[in-house]
């Protein structure tokens, strides 16, 4: 779904900027110079498919902010721009429940903007946990996030909130006061960080009191950053967004280091890291396949490399969808390997010969060809005491699998 932002402004210099900050996002520009026709714009529109609206404060219809109150009321999210600093002005916009109120004046305000609207889309994935004894404290922070499309979760209790986190991994961060219903916010902290690293999930401490000491226990049990009670709206959302940004460029390069840059599919450390890690909690049956596509050096020589690319990431696909429960990686070049923990050798067969028929029957069009391709698999069950093991035994298979005529099954 692409969203529309609706940007209400009468001054056509001011809107060509704001429709090219939109373009940016890439987001829908519905354009509107008055409040009339604003109005006329919703009238025939859904809210749902609307991210936002920027609105200017003054309009030729709407002097004193009333188009503000419109789009609040008619459930639009709202960006207020404004050339006048009066802060009169500004405290009167920060009373209505507003996104933020941008002043133009000067070009990085736009790119801010740009930030902030590519933001409110990547916050609709993002959720938020809040603990608080106070539901008032509470209801005022939820009410703030949400402004910023942030999924929202509240808790009272420790085990609440723990059992959120293993029901919610869309969750990246705890705002925790100190005062919560069974232990204090400083020793929740601590116990979050028993789990969960900085890097996985952010904390900010909260708490009314000015205590420098309390800011300290917070920060050293673990806390990546803390609030003052009563705070400042704007404050609230800069260290809020500063603390989701620092788990989502930490989740950016380990997935940059972790994933194949052309399929999307584990790299071959990162697959050994994950079966390791899966065997050493236990596992009935250990079962891996290691798998070749038949005679991909005649694509790139035939089609080139850009149909060899594609060809790749439709295999990648196929395994995708058949082996989502297992561990799967590229090795690298035209080979793959999949780990299939607690499925005996039979079964496992079985799932893999779906896999190499489904894929001989695909056609992948590059340009103006179509393109097949078969796989051939070698697949064990012995196992000993490493996985490299396994992947010698699995290769002995596969060797067989291709002197035999390829787009084969051989296992132990």
């Amino acid at each position: 779904m692409r969203y529309k932002v609706l940007v209400v402004e009468n001054n056509a210099s001011s809107m060509r900027i704001l429709k090219r900050v939109v373009g940016k996002a890439q987001l829908q520009v519905v354009s509107a110079s008055s409040l009339y026709e604003a109005k006329h714009i919703f009238a025939n529109s859904s809210p749902e498919t609307f991210l936002c609206s920027i609105i200017n404060y003054s309009l030729p219809d709407a002097r004193q902010g009333e188009a503000i109150d419109f789009a609040i009321d008619s459930f639009i999210p709202v960006i207020v721009i404004t050339s006048s600093m009066d802060d009169q002005i500004r405290e009167h916009v920060l009373s209505k429940s507003v996104i933020d109120y941008i002043p133009k004046e000067n070009a990085q305000v736009f790119e801010y903007l740009s930030v902030l609207l590519s933001r409110l889309k990547r916050n609709k994935n993002i959720g938020v946990l809040v603990l608080d004894s106070s539901r008032t404290s509470r209801n005022n922070m939820i009410e703030l996030l949400r402004r910023h499309n942030f999924i929202t979760y509240e808790a009272t209790r420790s085990d609440e909130a723990m059992d959120l986190l293993e029901m919610h991994p869309d969750i990246k961060l705890v705002i925790t006061d100190e005062v919560i219903a069974d232990m204090s916010g400083v020793e929740l902290v601590a116990k979050l960080r028993k789990s969960y690293e900085k890097d996985e999930l952010s904390i900010v401490g909260l708490s009314s009191s000015r205590s420098s000491a309390l800011l300290a226990r917070f920060i050293k049990s673990g806390a990546n950053d803390y609030l003052n009670k009563p705070f400042c709206h704007e404050e609230f959302f800069c260290r809020i967004l500063q603390n989701v940004e620092h788990v989502e460029h930490i989740d950016a390069i380990r997935r940059a280091a972790n994933l194949d840059y052309l399929t999307g599919l584990p790299n071959r450390r990162h697959f050994f890291s994950q079966v390791e890690s899966r065997i050493k909690r236990g596992v009935k049956n250990k079962v891996l396949a290691l798998i070749d596509l038949d005679h991909f050096k005649s694509v790139n020589d035939n089609y080139g490399h850009d149909c060899g690319d594609l060809v790749l990431k439709k295999v990648s696909k196929v395994l995708s969808s058949h082996f989502k429960r297992f561990h799967i990686s590229r090795f690298g070049g035209e080979e793959f390997c999949v780990f299939l923990p607690d499925m005996d050798l039979d079964s496992a067969v079985e799932l893999l010969d779906r896999f190499r028929q489904d894929l001989s029957e695909q056609e992948i069009k590059c340009g103006d060809q179509i393109i097949t391709c078969s796989t051939s698999i070698g697949v064990t069950q012995q196992f000993n005491r490493t996985i490299e093991s396994m992947l010698s035994v699995a290769d002995e298979h596969l060797y067989v699998a291709k002197a035999s005529g390829r787009n084969r099954v051989i296992s132990d």
